[in-house]
């Protein structure tokens, strides 16, 4: 029985190039230190004592930094490359979230926000970029599921670390954040080798070609479409969710980090081996599809009426993680599938904006609507609109086939 064990994880991790594995290893760290956002909320209304929509904005501004820092990483990815991009956000936004946790005052925390969170952000569609460009042939999905892999163990022990420390002092969470982040640029400096004569290549490819901008790109523009929506209800999880179960539920920060490191800690375990035995038996969107079911019910459990509250909380974070398993790594299959080397930017900005809107609408939306119609109506809200973007999901790829077929 080990032996079957250990040749399914053998065979999933299997034939992936080395610097897939450094890009990983270098993404664990990553995530190790994003311990600070997902407690954003806590230290807005905890530590600073703001209301709940006080912490909705600084969550918000977070968002409208990482809209500006996307567009502008995807971009500056095409022209100069994934490797500076990832070394120099690194490192300045490391630097920035040391700053953060010094200051106090309201109004400057606010302009923080933004500036931290375009360097964050123009590092994930530089990343997304490295992972094709390093995965070896007929290993895309299952690099980006390495890659993902990678993240959650990182989000896992950071999480769950980042409860300690909140439980100690909310403003080491944003030193901490900031020293690992500088770590990782220089990591990714030393580990990752460069890209020869990347600039040239690249104003060479955009005067002799005509390259497919992501906007001339009908389904894809429809598929960002639905997957901005969808993200945008996903992303609440992990910022109003942990506010729930605080107030409503009264479970204190320790166990709240805990909680949700399951969601690390399942897709570690379990992730890479699901997606080696599926990604070939049915299209992307089918998964897709699925993974949108399980969010929406992870939403219901939070309505329903048990009164074990820790209980339903590790039930929301199982059955949310389930649905995560099958969405993400196929999102990532879709995107990287309409694009080539020379606009993978550009559709990675595509897809990276989609989770900066997410950080923009979701949560002082949320907020709102839980402190004005209350967290039921939210949870069933959130559930309706995944649901519905399951049946977009379907129909665009359905729609997608029949044109290629009429082209045919």
């Amino acid at each position: 029985m080990f032996r079957l064990i250990f040749n399914t994880y053998k065979t999933s991790f299997s034939g992936l190039s080395k610097e897939t594995w450094l890009l990983s290893i270098v993404m664990m760290f990553n995530r190790c230190g994003s311990m600070a956002v997902p407690f954003m909320g806590l230290y807005v209304t905890q530590s600073l004592h703001r209301s709940e929509m006080d912490a909705g904005l600084i969550i918000t501004l977070f968002g409208v930094g990482s809209i500006l820092g996307s567009a502008t990483g995807g971009k500056l990815t095409d022209i100069i490359g994934f490797r500076p991009v990832q070394i120099l956000s690194s490192i300045i936004g490391g630097l920035l979230f040391i700053l953060f946790s010094t200051i106090s005052h309201f109004s400057t925390l606010c302009v923080l926000a933004v500036v931290i969170s375009f360097f964050s952000e123009a590092f994930r569609p530089a990343n997304f970029t490295a992972v094709a460009h390093y995965a070896a042939e007929g290993t895309i999905t299952r690099s980006y599921s390495l890659n993902r892999l990678a993240v959650n163990i990182g989000w896992s022990a950071g999480i769950s670390m980042a409860g300690i420390i909140a439980s100690i002092n909310y403003k080491l969470l944003f030193i901490v954040e900031g020293s690992v982040s500088i770590i990782v640029g220089l990591l990714i400096l030393l580990l990752l080798p460069k890209v020869q004569d990347f600039i040239k290549k690249a104003k060479e490819s955009r005067s002799t070609m005509v390259i497919l901008k992501p906007w001339e790109d009908a389904f894809y523009v429809k598929f960002i479409l639905l997957t901005t929506l969808f993200i945008t209800c996903a992303f609440l999880m992990f910022r109003v969710v942990p506010v729930f179960f605080k107030e409503e539920w009264h479970i204190n920060e320790f166990a709240i980090g805990i909680i949700i490191g399951l969601n690390g800690a399942i897709i570690a375990l379990f992730e890479m081996i699901m997606i080696n035995k599926i990604e070939k038996k049915r299209s992307p969107i089918f998964f897709i599809i699925i993974g949108s079911i399980f969010f929406a019910v992870s939403y219901l459990v939070l309505s329903a009426p048990i009164i074990f509250h820790v209980l339903s909380a590790v039930l929301t974070i199982v059955t949310f993680t389930v649905g995560e398993m099958f969405v993400l790594p196929f999102i990532n299959t879709v995107v990287i599938s309409r694009s080539n080397e020379h606009n993978r930017g550009l559709y990675a900005a595509g897809y990276t904006l989609s989770w900066s809107c997410a950080q923009v609408v979701g949560p002082l939306a949320g907020f709102y609507i839980a402190k004005h119609l209350g967290y039921n109506w939210l949870w069933f809200g959130l559930a309706c609109i995944l649901l519905l973007c399951a049946y977009g999901f379907g129909v665009i790829d359905k729609r997608r086939q029949q044109t290629v077929l009429e082209t045919n």
